[in-house]
């Protein structure tokens, strides 16, 4: 039986520094105290819990696991995200979502508290210590950085199926999910032209647990964040930083619904396994014309669009025979599944009519235009400029800004996730705690929340379940709660 599908997104922001001689990593500390600062108080993030060398194969060697850097800035906001330097980036990981138009809500006020990060280190040091924030992947010189997605599922489904099942999915949803690049980095050796991720250079092996080099399709992280006999969270690292709310609709969206199937058995006797998925995810990013076909174990050839309308097919037979609570309410079920069609159907006529739609058609279409009126071509430095442009944050040069892109929420839900958490996950108890009681608590991090009541021992209260903590559970406890030693204390009831 399928699992509700908790889900989350963590973006690593590539940043300019004005000083020549400015330290990223530095930097990108100044950029978050410079926004924390201005805030009622600081909570720091608790590493008890962070376990990067598990790996879901069973091996113990944690070979190839990321560095946990706990000498960085790293804190927890209200909202429930967290906020910190990750390998001399900004990143922000949003709090764990039900559905995805919460967790757009919550990717986009990211964006917003990036923006104002800049303008307080803007304010603080002057234009020299300007720092730039890009939502992008590469830095066009051999560097990515990510945007990773989680999901919850079923500890009981065994890892292989998911990880062979699910590979076909990843690859191919590139048409829709790319943010689109200027320059193939392939082994590291660039080129000009086009391609539609910024990501899919950069993967070099099937499976595996590293994150930064050698990066596998599927990853095997084995770090749930939650009760590890029952849930599993499945770490997802080959998706683009999407500005495009359409884009992230579809790239988490789907994605959730494709692991309600595996898990419930429905992709079991399909043959949508590729012959040589590493060979195919490359394959795909340089396919402008989606037509390149992709070679099946079966022996069977599909193109991306092919596989992507199959597996379209799939989920609606699920919906009618399953339902789709398990991703949300009844209109975020039907809204992906109606934007998953009418996607495909595009990209199959005409792709061009999607530039207000996906990140990786809008930057072609400029590109193309802005070629066709200056009699240039993709190799022109001005391309790569515009490239950069469109992830550029701030609001005044922001190419993407400009585009009028279709929007599914609301910037008023914007603005509420940048302070507020989601109220249907754990995220509403860990916010509503910072809000309320944050002078008195020390640490959080996505399970558990430290609280220093002035006595010993400091008293640790665990969140191991994503699905409780909502507001339906908590909302009365914390309203009748006067004071951090009274919720501990009913707490411990």
């Amino acid at each position: 039986m399928a699992l509700a599908k908790i889900i989350g997104i963590e973006t690593e922001y590539g940043i300019h520094l004005n000083d020549p001689d400015g330290n990223p990593s530095s930097g990108s500390s100044h950029l978050i105290n410079a926004y924390v600062a201005d805030l009622a108080g600081r909570i720091n993030w608790d590493f008890q819990d962070e376990h990067p060398a598990q790996d879901a194969r069973g091996f113990g060697s944690g070979a190839g696991a990321p560095e946990v850097e706990r000498h960085l800035v790293n804190t927890v906001l209200t909202n429930g995200a967290r906020y910190y330097v990750d390998h001399a980036h900004p990143e922000y990981s949003t709090p764990e979502c039900s559905n995805v138009l919460e967790l757009i809500a919550a990717d986009r006020a990211g964006e917003v508290i990036l923006q104002r990060s800049m303008a307080a280190v803007k304010q603080i040091y002057g234009p020299r210590g300007e720092i730039i924030v890009y939502k992008n992947n590469s830095d066009g010189k051999g560097n990515s950085y990510g945007c990773h997605e989680n999901y919850l599922v079923d500890r009981t489904v065994p890892f292989k199926d998911v990880a062979a099942q699910f590979t076909g999915h990843l690859v191919t949803r590139q048409i829709y999910t790319g943010s689109g690049k200027i320059g193939c980095e392939e082994e590291f050796k660039t080129r000009g032209g086009f391609e539609i991720t910024q990501r899919a250079d950069f993967f070099e092996e099937e499976i595996g647990l590293e994150t930064t080099m050698n990066r596998p399709i599927i990853n095997t992280r084995d770090e749930p964040h939650a009760i590890a006999d029952r849930y599993r969270r499945l770490h997802v690292i080959t998706g683009d930083a999407n500005l495009s709310e359409v884009a992230t609709l579809l790239k988490v969206g789907v994605s959730a619904l494709v692991l309600l199937m595996i898990e419930d058995g429905y992709l079991e006797q399909t043959d949508l396994y590729l012959r040589h998925p590493v060979r195919a995810m490359r394959s795909v990013s340089h396919d402008l014309s989606l037509r390149q076909p992709l070679q099946l174990l079966s022996g069977r050839e599909v193109s991306a669009l092919q596989l992507q309308y199959e597996l379209l097919e799939l989920a609606r037979e699920y919906a009618d025979d399953c339902g789709l609570d398990l991703i949300g309410p009844p209109e975020v079920g039907d809204l992906i599944l109606r934007k998953w069609e009418e996607i495909l159907t595009a990209l199959e006529d005409d792709p061009s009519t999607l530039r207000t739609q996906l990140d990786w058609v809008a930057k072609y279409e400029i590109m193309h235009d802005y070629c066709e009126r200056h009699g240039c071509t993709f190799d022109d430095p001005r391309i790569a400029a515009l490239d950069l442009q469109y992830h550029d944050l701030r609001p005044e040069r922001s190419l993407f800004a400009r585009l009028g892109m279709e929007k599914v929420i609301s910037s008023v839900e914007v603005e509420e996730a940048i302070t507020t958490a989601p109220t249907t996950t754990r995220a509403y108890f860990r916010g509503e705690c910072l809000k309320r009681f944050g002078s008195q608590i020390i640490s959080a991090n996505w399970d558990s929340i430290v609280f220093d009541l002035g006595t010993d021992p400091l008293r640790r209260i665990p969140m191991m379940d994503p699905l409780r903590g909502t507001a339906e559970h908590v909302a009365t406890l914390l309203r009748e709660c006067s004071s951090a030693e009274e919720l501990v204390e009913r707490l411990g009831e």
